[in-house]
Protein backbone atom coordinates (compact mmCIF):
# COMPACT_ATOMS: atom_id res chain seq x y z
CA UNK A 1 0.00 0.00 0.00
CA UNK A 2 1.35 3.41 -0.80
CA UNK A 3 1.38 5.73 1.65
CA UNK A 4 1.08 9.76 0.78
CA UNK A 5 2.05 12.13 3.46
CA UNK A 6 0.41 16.10 3.65
CA UNK A 7 2.43 17.93 5.48
CA UNK A 8 0.79 19.46 8.63
CA UNK A 9 2.25 22.96 9.17
CA UNK A 10 -0.65 24.53 10.80
CA UNK A 11 -1.84 26.23 7.78
CA UNK A 12 -3.65 24.11 5.14
CA UNK A 13 -7.17 23.37 4.62
CA UNK A 14 -5.63 19.69 5.16
CA UNK A 15 -9.12 17.89 6.27
CA UNK A 16 -10.60 18.97 2.38
CA UNK A 17 -7.42 17.80 0.75
CA UNK A 18 -6.78 14.33 2.79
CA UNK A 19 -10.67 13.82 1.67
CA UNK A 20 -10.07 14.40 -1.49
CA UNK A 21 -7.06 11.99 -1.61
CA UNK A 22 -9.11 9.15 0.23
CA UNK A 23 -11.26 9.63 -2.87
CA UNK A 24 -9.46 9.10 -5.12
CA UNK A 25 -6.76 6.63 -3.66
CA UNK A 26 -9.00 4.30 -1.76
CA UNK A 27 -6.30 1.62 -1.65
CA UNK A 28 -3.63 3.96 -0.04
CA UNK A 29 -2.65 5.16 3.37
CA UNK A 30 -3.35 8.66 3.31
CA UNK A 31 -1.45 10.49 6.50
CA UNK A 32 -1.16 14.34 7.92
CA UNK A 33 1.41 14.81 9.53
CA UNK A 34 3.93 17.00 10.91
CA UNK A 35 6.59 14.06 11.77
CA UNK A 36 9.50 14.37 10.03
CA UNK A 37 10.29 10.56 9.49
CA UNK A 38 6.15 10.11 8.19
CA UNK A 39 6.85 13.01 5.26
CA UNK A 40 10.52 11.05 5.03
CA UNK A 41 9.01 7.40 4.39
CA UNK A 42 6.14 8.63 2.25
CA UNK A 43 5.57 7.49 -1.04
CA UNK A 44 4.70 11.03 -2.72
CA UNK A 45 3.94 14.26 -0.37
CA UNK A 46 1.40 16.61 -0.37
CA UNK A 47 2.40 20.40 0.15
CA UNK A 48 -0.86 22.70 1.44
CA UNK A 49 -1.07 26.18 2.37
CA UNK A 50 -3.15 29.21 3.09
CA UNK A 51 -2.82 32.45 4.50
CA UNK A 52 0.12 34.77 4.52
CA UNK A 53 3.28 33.76 3.34
CA UNK A 54 5.62 35.21 6.61
CA UNK A 55 3.70 32.77 8.86
CA UNK A 56 3.56 29.91 6.71
CA UNK A 57 7.58 30.17 6.58
CA UNK A 58 8.07 30.73 10.19
CA UNK A 59 5.78 27.70 11.06
CA UNK A 60 8.10 25.41 8.89
CA UNK A 61 11.31 26.59 10.39
CA UNK A 62 9.90 26.44 13.86
CA UNK A 63 8.59 22.47 13.33
CA UNK A 64 11.94 21.60 11.37
CA UNK A 65 10.43 21.06 8.18
CA UNK A 66 12.05 23.21 6.14
CA UNK A 67 14.96 21.41 5.01
CA UNK A 68 12.62 18.09 5.09
CA UNK A 69 10.32 19.84 1.88
CA UNK A 70 13.22 20.49 0.34
CA UNK A 71 14.53 16.61 0.19
CA UNK A 72 10.71 15.09 -0.77
CA UNK A 73 10.51 18.05 -3.13
CA UNK A 74 14.24 16.65 -4.45
CA UNK A 75 13.24 12.75 -4.46
CA UNK A 76 9.60 12.21 -4.54
CA UNK A 77 6.35 12.93 -6.14
CA UNK A 78 5.94 16.19 -4.72
CA UNK A 79 2.22 18.42 -4.83
CA UNK A 80 2.25 21.97 -3.82
CA UNK A 81 -1.28 23.66 -3.26
CA UNK A 82 -1.78 27.80 -3.19
CA UNK A 83 1.00 29.01 -0.71
CA UNK A 84 2.50 25.49 -0.38
CA UNK A 85 2.93 26.24 -4.90
CA UNK A 86 3.97 29.96 -3.67
CA UNK A 87 6.90 28.88 -0.95
CA UNK A 88 8.57 26.87 -3.49
CA UNK A 89 9.55 30.23 -5.14
CA UNK A 90 12.91 32.18 -4.42
CA UNK A 91 11.07 35.11 -2.76
CA UNK A 92 8.26 36.73 -1.98
CA UNK A 93 7.06 40.51 -1.66
CA UNK A 94 3.92 39.70 1.16
CA UNK A 95 4.53 40.56 4.57
CA UNK A 96 7.39 43.38 3.38
CA UNK A 97 9.73 40.41 1.86
CA UNK A 98 9.97 36.68 2.60
CA UNK A 99 12.78 34.39 1.29
CA UNK A 100 10.88 31.12 -0.09
CA UNK A 101 12.36 27.56 -0.28
CA UNK A 102 13.96 27.98 -3.99
CA UNK A 103 13.06 25.12 -5.79
CA UNK A 104 11.73 27.36 -8.67
CA UNK A 105 13.88 30.48 -8.98
CA UNK A 106 11.08 33.18 -9.38
CA UNK A 107 9.19 35.74 -7.28
CA UNK A 108 5.94 36.48 -5.93
CA UNK A 109 3.86 39.46 -6.50
CA UNK A 110 1.01 41.21 -5.32
CA UNK A 111 -2.03 42.03 -7.93
CA UNK A 112 -2.23 45.83 -8.52
CA UNK A 113 -5.50 46.74 -9.25
CA UNK A 114 -6.19 44.58 -12.00
CA UNK A 115 -8.21 46.16 -14.98
CA UNK A 116 -10.42 44.43 -17.12
CA UNK A 117 -11.13 44.85 -20.89
CA UNK A 118 -14.39 46.97 -19.61
CA UNK A 119 -12.13 49.46 -17.51
CA UNK A 120 -13.45 48.35 -14.64
CA UNK A 121 -11.24 47.38 -11.18
CA UNK A 122 -10.95 43.58 -10.62
CA UNK A 123 -11.14 42.43 -7.18
CA UNK A 124 -8.49 41.76 -4.95
CA UNK A 125 -8.26 38.45 -4.16
CA UNK A 126 -8.59 37.05 -7.18
CA UNK A 127 -11.26 34.29 -6.10
CA UNK A 128 -13.63 31.67 -7.29
CA UNK A 129 -13.48 30.04 -10.62
CA UNK A 130 -11.34 30.51 -13.60
CA UNK A 131 -9.90 29.06 -16.29
CA UNK A 132 -6.33 27.47 -16.56
CA UNK A 133 -4.52 26.72 -20.04
CA UNK A 134 -1.94 24.14 -20.03
CA UNK A 135 1.25 25.18 -21.22
CA UNK A 136 2.65 22.13 -21.94
CA UNK A 137 1.81 18.38 -22.05
CA UNK A 138 2.17 16.71 -18.77
CA UNK A 139 1.05 12.99 -17.07
CA UNK A 140 -0.90 15.31 -14.95
CA UNK A 141 -3.05 16.80 -17.35
CA UNK A 142 -4.39 13.37 -18.14
CA UNK A 143 -8.37 13.51 -19.09
CA UNK A 144 -8.62 17.22 -18.01
CA UNK A 145 -9.98 19.87 -21.01
CA UNK A 146 -7.67 22.33 -22.08
CA UNK A 147 -9.38 25.41 -20.17
CA UNK A 148 -10.71 23.86 -17.59
CA UNK A 149 -12.44 25.49 -14.55
CA UNK A 150 -10.35 25.70 -11.13
CA UNK A 151 -11.02 27.32 -7.72
CA UNK A 152 -8.96 30.24 -6.59
CA UNK A 153 -8.29 32.29 -3.92
CA UNK A 154 -4.82 34.37 -3.47
CA UNK A 155 -3.75 38.02 -3.68
CA UNK A 156 0.28 37.38 -5.15
CA UNK A 157 0.54 35.35 -8.09
CA UNK A 158 3.77 33.42 -8.72
CA UNK A 159 6.48 34.57 -11.86
CA UNK A 160 8.95 31.92 -12.54
CA UNK A 161 12.11 33.28 -14.15
CA UNK A 162 12.11 30.25 -16.79
CA UNK A 163 9.13 29.91 -18.88
CA UNK A 164 9.66 26.43 -18.83
CA UNK A 165 8.67 25.13 -15.49
CA UNK A 166 5.02 27.14 -16.46
CA UNK A 167 2.37 24.29 -17.33
CA UNK A 168 -0.32 26.44 -16.64
CA UNK A 169 -1.48 30.12 -17.06
CA UNK A 170 -4.58 31.66 -15.76
CA UNK A 171 -5.97 35.42 -16.82
CA UNK A 172 -6.51 37.72 -14.12
CA UNK A 173 -6.84 39.86 -16.76
CA UNK A 174 -3.05 39.17 -17.89
CA UNK A 175 -1.92 36.12 -17.87
CA UNK A 176 -0.18 34.83 -14.56
CA UNK A 177 1.82 31.42 -13.98
CA UNK A 178 -1.74 29.07 -11.91
CA UNK A 179 0.92 26.10 -12.46
CA UNK A 180 4.39 25.29 -12.32
CA UNK A 181 6.25 22.05 -12.91
CA UNK A 182 9.74 20.33 -13.12
CA UNK A 183 10.85 16.63 -13.05
CA UNK A 184 9.00 15.22 -9.95
CA UNK A 185 7.47 18.32 -8.32
CA UNK A 186 3.73 19.65 -9.80
CA UNK A 187 2.78 22.65 -7.78
CA UNK A 188 -0.72 25.04 -8.44
CA UNK A 189 -1.75 28.21 -7.57
CA UNK A 190 -5.84 27.04 -7.13
CA UNK A 191 -7.14 24.68 -4.64
CA UNK A 192 -7.48 21.34 -7.05
CA UNK A 193 -9.26 19.49 -3.21
CA UNK A 194 -12.39 22.80 -4.09
CA UNK A 195 -12.45 22.47 -7.98
CA UNK A 196 -14.97 19.52 -8.11
CA UNK A 197 -14.04 17.14 -10.77
CA UNK A 198 -11.11 18.90 -12.82
CA UNK A 199 -9.70 18.79 -9.24
CA UNK A 200 -10.31 15.77 -8.01
CA UNK A 201 -9.00 14.12 -11.82
CA UNK A 202 -5.65 15.75 -11.17
CA UNK A 203 -5.23 14.33 -8.05
CA UNK A 204 -6.03 11.72 -9.27
CA UNK A 205 -3.57 11.71 -11.69
CA UNK A 206 -0.91 12.61 -9.38
CA UNK A 207 -1.27 9.68 -7.24
CA UNK A 208 -0.71 7.49 -10.22
CA UNK A 209 2.11 9.33 -11.28
CA UNK A 210 5.42 7.47 -11.81
CA UNK A 211 7.56 11.24 -12.93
Amino acid sequence: MQKIAVIDYGMGNLRSVSKALESVAPNAEVIVSANLDQVLSADRVVFPGQGAIGACMAELNDLALTEVVKEVAATKPFFGICIGMQLLLTHSEENGGVDGLDIFSGNVQHFELPTAKDGSHLKVPHMGWNQVHQMQSHPLWADIDQDSRFYFVHSYYATADDAAVVAGTTAYPDAFASVLARENVFATQFHPEKSAHAGLQLLKNFVNWQP
